[in-house]
């Protein structure tokens, strides 16, 4: 499930359910604070952010129903696997997330999990909930895109 991405950065998990379920607005990165368990697990690629969402407490943004599997080799000391992570952000951003949630009808959703120099970075999107409606026409535009291509590729290759 990990593959590369460019800028020196190495995916964990993406979500991708997050942009068909959602329309996202802004993104902020930041930083989990993370045990060592975790961290290894997430080298595995032993993530699912699929119920995963961003909540700010007390002037802090926390990461919530994330799932890392638990590591095998840990059995000593062994990390809740759906525990709240910290996420490490300015305080600007801090409270421009606040401001967001506040206004209504946005969420704040982690779109992917990658390491970014040897650490582990979150990237959070505002989002604001799709309709069934919209949802249809992001099917029909994509539909139409691969068909499309896929008649000039025909038409190339003088099928």
């Amino acid at each position: 499930m990990t593959e590369k991405t460019g800028g020196g950065e190495k995916l964990i998990v993406n979500n991708r359910r997050a942009f068909f379920n959602y329309a996202v607005d802004e993104r902020y990165e930041g930083g989990l604070v993370l045990v060592g368990s975790e961290v290894k697990s997430m080298r595995a690629g032993k993530v699912d952010m699929a119920d995963a969402y961003a909540a700010e407490e007390r002037g802090e943004v926390w990461l919530k129903q994330l799932y890392v599997a638990p590591f095998e080799q840990a059995k000593v000391f062994p990390h809740e696997p759906r525990r709240s992570r910290k996420v490490l952000l300015n305080k600007r951003e801090i409270e421009q997330i606040k401001k967001a949630i506040q206004r209504g009808g946005f969420t704040v959703i982690p779109l992917r999990l990658y390491f970014k120099g040897g650490r582990v970075k979150v990237e959070l999107g505002i989002a604001k909930g799709k309709t069934k409606g919209d949802k249809r026409a992001d099917i029909a535009t994509k539909t139409a895109n691969r068909e499309a291509r896929d008649a000039i590729g025909r038409a190339r290759k003088g099928d």
